[in-house]
């Protein structure tokens, strides 16, 4: 009668067997352990790229062309990406321009700023307000300062005032540097009238 008998295959196992089972077994453990680690490693590294390089507070640049000054730039904060090839302001970028004997002829503001190196453009964002010798102003949640081709523009709504009380509007809008003049497109407005027309 064989009531009650055990299986003693896996106890009775040679000693070889054994540390090869306990080997494979310790080899899948590390495995696991090696995949998880290198995934923590990966996130991060990942989050370091994401970190600023450096970090400028208090910044003023101006840009000359014949030693005369065309720019002047100021930020409070500047973040410096160098895996990403661009510099970021966070809290807002004034930029003024100056005309040929060093007046100022001009003048745009935005609550955020990204200057990228390699394209050699600054996009401006959120609350975008330019200002020309004309006393015209421009307002925009974007606007592009392609420094290469001395070209400004948006691609998103504006409104441009005049000094004699008309306001353009228009699903984007492009200029040259001296912000005079521009191009509205698809434009719509308010004229104002002249209560004495016609009279």
């Amino acid at each position: 009668m064989t009531s009650g008998s055990v299986n003693t295959s896996l106890i009775n196992t040679s000693p070889l067997l054994r540390s090869c089972m306990l080997f494979a077994l310790t080899a899948v453990v590390l495995f696991s352990s090696c995949e998880n680690d290198l995934k923590a490693i990966q996130k991060i590294s990942a989050q370091e790229v994401s970190k600023p390089v450096s970090t400028t507070t208090g910044l003023d640049i101006i840009t000359s062309d014949s030693s005369k000054v065309k720019f002047h730039l100021t930020s409070p904060l500047m973040l410096e990406y160098n895996e990403k090839h661009y510099q970021e302001m966070p809290k807002g970028v004034k930029i003024t321009s100056y005309d040929a004997n060093r007046k100022q002829d001009g003048e745009i503001t935005a609550e955020y700023g990204i200057r990228r190196e390699n394209e050699n453009i600054i996009e401006l964002r959120r609350n975008v307000v330019a200002k020309n010798a004309q006393g015209e102003t421009f307002k925009s949640d974007e606007l592009f300062w392609d420094m290469g081709k001395k070209t400004i523009y948006s691609n998103k709504p504006v409104q441009l005032s005049f000094a004699d009380g008309t306001i353009l509007y228009g699903t984007g809008a492009n200029t040259n540097e001296s912000m005079y003049p521009w191009t509205i497109k698809n434009t719509t407005g308010q004229i104002p009238v002249n209560q004495n027309f016609g009279q």
